[in-house]
C-alpha cells in the first residue's frame, strides 16, 4: 500500500458515514451526526480528523464524498436568490413552461413555485441563423443588475433566445455582471448548451439556485483538510474534482453513489441485475440496475424541471427521520424530517417521535447495536426510556380522541405500517 491515507464519506441529511482506508491497507468505519453544532462545524471534517488521530492532513491522498447538501435545499427551498436575465418577450416563458398538464383532470392548475427571485428583461436577439437583431445595451443592464445587486441578489441567470449556438450576448453580460465582485453567474451557453429555450433555461436557473451554496460547503470542507484533494459524486454516477462540481449535477449527488457501490457489490457476489433500495434518516431511494447504470435526461425534482444526466432514481419521502402525528382520528408519517437536529426522540436531542423511534419501541433497534454518538459530548447511547415515555402519552391521547383502546407497542406497530 502507499504512505497515504484514503477517506470516502456520505453525508446525508442525518448521519455522516466515513470510511477510511490507512496506509497499511486496514479499513476503519465512523458515524456522525450530520449536524451537531455544539460539538463541531463540520460532520465530515471533524469524522476524518477524528478517524486519522491528529490534525496532519497532509497524509490524506483523496478525499471522496457523496452528499445531500444541494437536495435538501432543493427541497426545502434554501438555495440563493436568482434574478433570472432574459429576452425581452419570454419573461414568463420558464412560468408556462411546456403547459402539459399532470392532472388532466384537474380544474384548478397550480403551477410550481419558481425558484428565481426576480426577472430581468434584455432588448436583444439573434436569430435561429446568427443575424444580430438586436445588441444588448450593456449601460441599461449594468443598471438593471446594479439595482438587483442593492436588493441583495448575488446569483443570476442568463438566458437569451438561441445561445445555446450564439453565446456572444450572453458572454458580454456575464463579463459585465462579475465586474460587480463576489457574484455567481449561470450562463445557459456553458450549463446547457442545447437547443430547447426552456429546458436550457430551468437548467441553468437551478445551476445558479444552487451552485453558491454548493461552493460555499465545498469551501469549508476544503479549508477544514488544508485543501487536501476533494472530490465529489455527480448526479450521473462519476465523480468531479471540488472546484467543478456545481449545482445541476450535485441534485443526486448522494443516492447516485449507493447504486454505484450497490452494482460494485453485486458484481462481487455473481448478481448483475438487481433492484436497489436505499431508505436514510429523510428519504427513501430506489432505483433499477440490469448491468448497465439506467439514466434520465429530463427530470423533475421537487417540482424544479432541469436537463442533466443522472441516475435514473425515485425517491420517497419516507426515512427513519419521518414524524409520527396522529391528526383527525389518522396515523400519519412523513412528510416532514427530524433530520439530524433535534433528530428522533431517541437521540437525547429533544426530537419528536419517529419512524426510528418505533423500532426502538418494538426492540428491533437495540442500543447495543447502534453508534454511540448521541447527547451532548457525541458519546452517548441512544435514549430508550424517552421513547417508552412518548409512546406511552401518545396512546393515552390516541385512546382519549378516539376510545380505540391499544398498547403502547402496538401504536408503535400501527405507524410502522403506515410508514412501509
Amino acid at each position: 500500500m502507499g504512505n497515504h491515507w484514503q477517506f470516502w464519506v456520505d453525508r446525508g441529511g442525518t448521519f455522516t458515514d466515513i470510511v477510511a482506508q490507512t496506509p497499511d491497507g486496514r479499513l476503519l468505519t465512523r458515524k456522525l451526526l450530520s449536524e451537531a453544532p455544539e460539538s463541531y462545524k463540520d460532520a465530515a471534517v471533524h469524522g476524518i480528523k477524528l478517524l486519522l488521530g491528529e490534525d496532519n492532513t497532509s497524509q490524506i491522498e483523496a478525499v471522496k464524498m457523496g452528499t445531500t447538501v444541494a437536495t435538501n435545499a432543493l427541497l426545502e427551498r434554501k438555495g440563493d436568490r436568482v434574478a433570472l436575465i432574459t429576452t425581452k418577450g419570454f419573461k414568463d416563458a420558464l412560468r408556462i413552461g411546456y403547459q402539459n398538464r399532470p392532472d388532466i383532470f384537474a380544474l384548478k392548475i397550480v403551477l410550481p413555485e419558481q425558484i428565481y427571485t426576480q426577472v430581468i428583461e434584455v432588448d436583444e436577439r439573434v436569430t435561429a441563423e446568427g443575424d444580430v437583431r438586436q445588441a444588448p445595451d450593456l449601460n441599461v443592464i449594468r443598471q438593471q443588475v446594479e439595482e438587483a445587486y442593492k436588493q441583495g441578489i448575488r446569483s443570476f441567470a442568463v438566458l437569451f433566445m438561441h445561445a445555446y449556438k450564439y453565446p456572444q450576448h450572453e458572454q458580454q453580460v456575464a463579463e459585465l455582471i462579475r465586474e460587480l465582485g463576489d457574484i455567481y453567474v449561470a450562463t445557459s451557453n456553458e450549463v446547457s448548451p442545447l437547443i430547447k429555450f426552456v429546458s436550457r433555461g430551468d437548467t441553468t436557473v437551478v445551476d445558479a439556485y444552487l451552485s453558491p451554496l454548493l461552493k460555499r460547503y465545498v469551501d469549508q470542507v476544503a479549508e477544514g483538510l488544508d485543501h487536501t484533494r476533494l472530490m465529489f459524486m455527480q448526479s450521473n454516477g462519476g465523480l468531479v474534482d471540488a472546484r467543478w462540481f456545481r449545482g445541476k449535477d450535485s441534485i443526486l449527488s448522494g443516492p447516485a453513489g449507493g447504486i454505484v457501490g450497490a452494482a460494485c457489490v453485486s458484481k462481487q457476489a455473481g448478481f448483475d441485475k438487481l433492484v436497489t433500495f436505499d431508505m436514510g434518516g429523510t428519504s427513501t431511494d430506489v432505483a433499477h440496475y440490469d448491468g448497465q447504470y439506467e439514466r434520465a435526461y429530463n427530470t423533475e425534482i421537487a417540482g424544479v424541471r432541469m436537463r442533466a444526466p443522472m441516475m435514473d432514481i425515485h425517491t420517497v419521502a419516507a426515512g427513519g427521520g419521518s414524524i409520527l402525528s396522529f391528526r383527525h382520528g389518522r396515523y400519519q408519517v412523513g412528510p416532514e424530517s427530524a433530520g439530524a437536529d433535534p433528530g428522533p426522540a431517541c437521540y437525547r436531542r429533544g426530537g419528536p417521535l419517529t419512524v426510528t423511534d418505533c423500532n426502538v419501541m418494538l426492540g428491533r433497534i437495540r442500543p447495543g447495536y447502534f453508534p454511540t454518538c448521541f447527547g451532548p459530548d457525541s458519546d452517548q447511547a441512544i435514549d430508550v426510556d424517552v421513547v417508552h415515555e412518548k409512546f406511552t402519552t401518545l396512546t393515552a391521547q390516541i385512546y382519549q380522541e378516539t376510545g380505540n383502546k391499544r398498547t403502547a407497542e402496538e401504536v408503535a406497530l400501527g405507524f410502522l405500517e403506515i410508514a412501509v
